[in-house]
């Protein structure tokens, strides 16, 4: 007897150790293989580049570290975003968004609502509070909490911007020369309301300012992109759009379905964004949207924000990604050119936020002026963001 609970303590004790070590190492082992800088020599940056970037204002509509465990304090030797390389990048705005659901077999064509949700193993394996396992509201909660520690803990480099005043504060200290980075919380698909409105309230007063309606598949407010209906907004998106609209939240039309966007164009009047994503005619894919529809959302203001990975942009270089903010301003004009990276969001990339000079470089080789560029790099998403917040 003694033999065997000698045997079964020792059975516990390997168990626990395994169980620890999986949760210390798998989740950076998972990152690992999702969000990948590609291996490159250093790329070129001219006199005149480098003179340049450095007087731009640079925001970015979309990136995903807050799904990630890492301390976006420290600069990381995993992913494609922190703070510290938004300061090495010259980044004055970055949309933080929380990711809170994703189908098993995520895809750009097609993706069932009911698919193996993915992001309850990784809250499991990240040892996310139990609260979070179960509600998507909470995931959003807890990932704008992380937001807000690593605004207290970052010694004054990332101010979290929730109004117009914040907006204006960081810009004066941004000017001025100190190093420091504006962070804007934004929601990838508006299911963390699980269904209720009165849920945008508690978004809200978590920090949240930028909500897109769906991600890769169709849920209550209206048909996704990858969806499976290609439906436009339920009656309960309709309400939840006029209720961003209400309160100067900025709308954001990213991975939405064709008939989402036409309904949200035609009952609002008000700047829209496509986060991240390409442009059509540079790089005919399902993941963007046709070009006409483009060019309406341009009509009313909004900005279309270029990613940076092969998927959304057909080339992933610093030529690539410029050739397709080009492809933009050829398509919807320069004022509504923007630029949303999708860093963090499991896509490889081939530079890293720290790295953005090089992008800079290569917009200047593909005949962008330098005023087209201020307004790409960040002037075009500074007037939507001030246009909406209060």
């Amino acid at each position: 007897m003694r033999k065997l609970a000698k045997w079964l303590g020792r059975l516990v004790v390997l168990l626990v150790v395994v169980v620890i070590g999986v949760l210390i190492f798998v989740p950076g082992y998972i990152e690992n293989g999702r969000n990948v800088v590609a291996d490159h020599d250093p790329y070129p940056v001219s006199d005149e580049a480098a003179e340049l970037h450095k007087t731009l204002l640079i925001g970015d509509l979309h990136a995903d570290p807050l799904l990630w465990k890492r301390d976006l304090t420290k600069r990381g030797n995993r992913g494609q975003v922190d703070i510290p390389r938004l300061i090495e990048g010259n980044v004055a705005l970055q949309v933080f968004t929380a990711v809170t659901k994703s189908p098993a077999g995520q895809n750009y064509d097609h993706n069932e609502t009911d698919a193996m949700d993915n992001i309850t193993l990784l809250a499991v394996a990240q040892m996310w509070p139990m609260r979070t396992w179960g509600s998507l509201y909470e995931r959003a909660v807890y990932q704008a909490e992380k937001l807000h520690g690593f605004e207290e803990k970052s010694d004054g480099k990332l101010h979290i911007i929730k109004s117009e005043a914040d907006l204006d504060a960081l810009l004066e200290r941004k000017l001025s020369g100190e190093a420091v980075v504006g962070g804007i919380l934004g929601i990838e698909g508006a299911h963390p309301l699980e269904g209720n409105l009165d849920n945008l309230q508690g978004l809200q007063d978590a920090g949240y300012r930028l909500v897109a309606l769906q991600h890769f598949f169709d849920n209550a407010l209206g048909g996704s992109l990858h969806g499976a209906s290609n439906a436009g907004l339920t009656d309960f998106g309709r309400s939840v759009v006029q209720a961003v609209v209400d309160r100067g939240l900025i709308l954001d039309l990213a991975h939405s379905s064709p008939q989402v966007a036409r309904d949200v164009l035609e009952m609002t009047d008000i700047p829209l964004v496509v986060s991240h994503g390409g442009i059509h005619k540079a790089c005919p894919v399902k993941r963007n949207f046709q070009d006409d529809l483009m060019r309406e959302i341009a009509a009313k203001g909004g900005v279309i924000g270029i990613g940076y990975w092969k998927d959304a942009i057909c080339d992933d270089s610093p030529a690539g990604v410029a050739a397709a903010v080009k492809a933009g301003i050829e398509v919807v004009g320069e004022d509504h050119v923007a630029l949303g990276s999708d860093f963090d969001g499991s896509v490889e990339t081939t530079f890293d936020t720290s790295e953005l000079a090089a992008l800079t470089h290569a917009m200047l080789e593909a005949g962008l002026t330098p005023e087209q560029i201020r307004k790409v790099a960040g002037e075009n998403m500074l007037r939507v963001i001030r246009a909406r917040l209060d």
